[in-house]
């Protein structure tokens, strides 16, 4: 049995409306399949919403700059409005860019999407950092999208560069979440029946391997202090991790 925390006033559930509506563009592709929208994520910080919009592209919009174009003009699609030129900024993430909206072609079918930011303090759990390739500042906004083949792209969101394309997966990764710590350490969830843990501080590799589901895992979440992953799959039961 499901229920909501106290803090809400399940009264006013009912009266809940529709703010706006995003409809993808005509697909440049011939296939039927492929098309359904799998996914949708906000950043932490409410700057950008992600929303696949079938086949291999993922669409990026300024969230609040959306807020106020469904407020002026109503529940209207705004998704296939011109595209702002992409600001470049360091690879360290110095350089923070005003939200603009984008795509990016991921290049097979999105099924999963997460957005994670660094917090310094945090760092790799690798002791080698000097051979590091890339330096994640504070301000950088990163993008994880789990794909059909198997594989999770990280992206840069403010300029859309692709950092990292982890390969271990066999299957669809039907789930992807970061620890809410800043430490970018990135779960995914597959129909390969595993769970993997990346950190993206150590240039991708994989710290650990999690096979306590008999069948397809669909979703995983990290308990708010980072330190337990839970996990639910195909065989209906739901699978706890101490990570620390």
């Amino acid at each position: 049995m499901a229920s909501f925390p106290p803090t809400v006033n399940e009264k006013l559930i009912g009266r809940s409306r529709a703010v706006g509506e995003l409809l993808a563009p005509v697909s440049p592709f011939d296939k039927k399949c492929g098309r359904e929208n799998w996914t949708v994520a906000f950043a932490p910080d409410g700057s950008y919403f992600a929303w696949s919009q079938g086949h291999r592209i993922v669409k990026l919009v300024p969230w609040s700059q959306y807020l106020n174009n469904f407020s002026v003009h109503g529940v209207k699609n705004f998704a296939n409005a011109s595209q702002s030129r992409l600001s470049r900024q360091n690879s360290d993430g110095n350089q923070k860019t005003k939200p603009c909206e984008h795509s990016i072609d991921c290049g097979d079918i999105v099924w999963s999407l997460a957005f994670g930011s660094s917090v310094p303090e945090k760092q790799s759990r690798c002791v080698n950092i000097e051979w590091h390739r890339f330096k994640f500042g504070q301000d950088q906004l990163l993008l994880a999208t789990g794909l059909s083949n198997g594989r999770i792209k990280i992206w840069d969101v403010y300029t859309g560069k692709l950092l990292l394309n982890l390969m271990d997966h066999t299957e669809v990764v039907r789930d992807l979440t970061f620890a809410p710590d800043g430490s970018l350490i990135l779960v995914s969830a597959s129909r390969d029946k595993t769970l993997r843990v990346w950190d993206l501080k150590d240039d991708g590799n994989m710290m650990k391997v999690l096979r306590g589901h008999p069948n397809w895992v669909y979703s995983c979440a990290f308990s708010p202090d980072s330190s337990v992953l839970c996990s639910v799959g195909a065989s209906k039961t739901v699978v706890a991790a101490i990570l620390v």
